[in-house]
């Protein structure tokens, strides 16, 4: 009887909505699905294949050095340089695949990007260095670079040998753009490296709780050293990309794209104390930021308070995602 009269409470307690759980799981995805039905009543144009495939393009390159950025505030850090590794992947693809041809050329841009990264991350890994100082010193340097080897001035591609680059980045496949395929992609390997793989364990474990993890006895420096180097060849495939879409290689594009990048993490419900953060949350924090601005070009925003307006928004959406502690008091 009394076995009765206890176990009948038990199964038929629920346990209670909590708004704040929600917001932490969902946040991203209520943010989007929010802008998306409010571009749609602004502009009968933002729901067009046309549009659709132009914001996609345009988010390739962005989210691509967000999977990077991901893996690196997951550690517990920051890199401010990859706006100006894209310039220096731009740069250093434009040049080298006139002289080595395509696959070598890529090859190179891509581990100028991965150089960086290294740099910056065994001063941040084994040097003990703040990354916010480092990555901020290695964001001019870098952007110095590629001025230097630029001349300053943009780097045409090659006709023949970057006609293939070129194709990509204005090419499609299935109705879908190139570079979208080749961010699609990235992301794929990121799912599956962040939660079926020790590494992936491991990164996010380090910015959970770093000191118990090194007295468990794994390299933690090895870990994070390793995710600024994918941070920084990530960057310079997106420099690859602007390059495909333009045609020309520049050491001045990519300025203020770290900010953007970061911005689309940590929408998508990453934590810049470490720890916290997903895939497919970072690719909606991607979109969120390229739908904004696409609205804001449809219904004619002028570009000084597009700036405003983005930062705004920006707030707004920061304060629903990460603000939802609020709901517990």
């Amino acid at each position: 009887m009394s076995d009765t009269a206890t176990s009948a409470p038990a199964s038929s307690h629920r346990r209670p909505f909590e708004a704040g759980e929600f917001f932490r799981r969902y946040g991203t995805l209520c943010i989007f699905v929010v802008l998306v039905l409010g571009a749609t009543f602004e502009s009968h144009a933002f729901l067009t294949d046309r549009n659709i495939m132009n914001v996609l393009r345009q988010i390739a390159g962005t989210g691509i050095m967000a999977v990077g950025m991901l893996f690196v505030i997951l550690t517990g850090g920051i890199d401010l340089s990859v706006g100006s590794i894209l310039a220096l992947g731009s740069v250093v693809s434009a040049i080298t695949i006139g002289v080595h041809g395509t696959g070598l050329g890529l090859g190179i841009s891509v581990l100028s990007g991965a150089g960086c990264g290294l740099v910056t991350g065994i001063l941040v890994a084994y040097a003990g260095l703040p990354p916010f100082v480092i990555t901020l010193a290695a964001m001019t340097a870098v952007r110095g670079f590629a001025l230097i080897i630029s001349n300053g001035q943009p780097i045409m591609m090659d006709d023949t040998a970057g006609a293939l680059i070129e194709n990509f980045g204005s090419g499609f496949f299935l109705g879908i753009p190139d570079p979208v395929w080749l961010m699609a992609l990235v992301f794929i390997i990121a799912g599956v490296v962040l939660n079926f793989t020790k590494f992936g364990r491991m990164v996010k474990a380090i910015g959970s709780n770093r000191e118990a993890v090194r007295l468990s006895g794994i390299p933690v420096p090895r870990y994070i050293m390793a995710v600024y180097i994918i941070s920084g060849a990530l960057a310079a495939v997106a420099g690859i990309i602007t390059t495909s879409r333009t045609g020309v290689g520049s050491g001045v594009i990519g300025v203020g794209a770290e900010l953007n990048v970061i911005a689309a993490v940590v929408i998508g419900g990453a934590s810049l104390m470490g720890g916290r953060g997903g895939v497919i949350n970072t690719l909606l924090g991607a979109l969120v930021m390229g739908v904004i601005g696409n609205i804001m070009n449809l219904v004619g925003v002028p570009g000084y308070n597009q700036q405003v307006c983005m930062g705004a928004i920006i707030v707004i959406a920061m304060l629903l995602q990460h603000g939802s502690r609020w709901f517990k008091r």
